[in-house]
C-alpha cells in the first residue's frame, strides 16, 4: 500500500494540483471522501504543500487564477470536495442500498466488514456518526453510505460533513504547510505526521462521544408533572 501511495497517488495528485489547481483540489477530496483507498492523511497535506510553496517562492502560481496559493482558499475548497464526494457516497447508498455496496464496493477496496463497522456507528450514534466519522480515517469514507441508505434528511447529512471536514482538512493542511518548508522531506515526514493526527484525533473524538453520551437527559414533562402531583 505504501508503495501504491508513493509511486502512483502522490505524483497522481501532484500533477493534478499542477494542472488544474484548486479545483484539482477538490476532486481530489472528493475522491477520498467516499473511496476508502485514497488516504486523505497524504492528499491533503500535498495541497499545503502547494501553499507553503507560493509562501516561499511568489512565482509559483495556482494555475487557474494566477494568483499564490491560498491557505484559506484551500481549506475552503478542501471542505467543499468533501462534502460533494460524501453526497456522491450518500447518494449510491440512497439509490442502491447495500446489496450494490455488496457487489460493487470490493472493486473500490470498500469491503463488507467495513460496511458493517460504518452501519454498526450509524446505528448507535445517528446523524452525529456523520460528524464524528469524519474526524476518524477509515470511518470517514464509508458513513456515507449507511446515511444514505438509512435516507438520514440531506441537509443534516451536509451541514455535518462540512462541520466535520473542516477541522480534519485544517490539521492536515497545516501539517502539510509546515511539512513544506522542508519539501524534499515531506513524504517521509507524512508518515509520523500521520499517526500523530491518528492519536489526537481519536482521542478528541472518544472524549467528545463520551461528553455526549453522559449528558443529561431531558425528563418527560408528564412524568414529572406526574410525580409532583403525589
Amino acid at each position: 500500500m505504501l508503495e501504491f501511495i508513493d509511486r502512483t497517488l502522490i505524483p497522481l495528485f501532484l500533477s493534478l494540483y499542477d494542472a488544474v489547481g484548486y479545483v484539482g483540489v477538490a476532486l481530489a477530496i472528493g475522491l477520498e471522501t467516499f473511496i476508502p483507498i485514497i488516504p486523505s492523511e497524504v492528499i491533503v497535506p500535498m495541497a499545503g504543500w502547494k501553499v507553503s510553496q507560493s509562501v516561499a517562492d511568489p512565482s509559483v502560481v495556482e494555475p487557474l487564477t494566477r494568483a499564490p496559493w491560498s491557505w484559506f482558499a484551500v481549506l475552503v475548497i478542501a471542505t467543499f470536495g468533501a462534502v460533494l464526494g460524501s453526497l456522491a457516497g450518500y447518494l449510491i447508498g440512497a439509490w442502491g442500498g447495500r446489496p450494490l455496496l455488496d457487489r460493487w464496493g470490493r472493486y473500490v477496496h470498500i469491503q463488507p466488514a467495513d460496511l458493517d463497522r460504518a452501519d454498526a456507528w450509524f446505528a448507535r450514534y445517528g446523524g452525529w456518526a456523520v460528524f464524528f466519522g469524519r474526524l476518524v480515517p477509515l470511518v470517514r469514507a464509508l458513513i456515507n453510505y449507511p446515511a444514505g441508505v438509512a435516507r438520514m434528511p440531506l441537509g443534516r447529512f451536509l451541514l455535518y460533513s462540512a462541520l466535520g471536514s473542516l477541522p480534519w482538512n485544517a490539521v492536515l493542511l497545516l501539517g502539510g504547510y509546515l511539512l513544506g518548508a522542508n519539501y524534499r522531506r515531506l513524504y517521509d515526514g507524512v508518515r509520523p505526521y500521520e499517526l500523530a493526527v491518528y492519536a489526537l484525533v481519536l482521542l478528541g473524538t472518544a472524549w467528545l462521544i463520551w461528553r455526549w453520551l453522559r449528558r443529561p437527559q431531558p425528563r418527560p414533562q408528564g412524568v414529572a408533572e406526574g410525580e409532583g402531583g403525589e
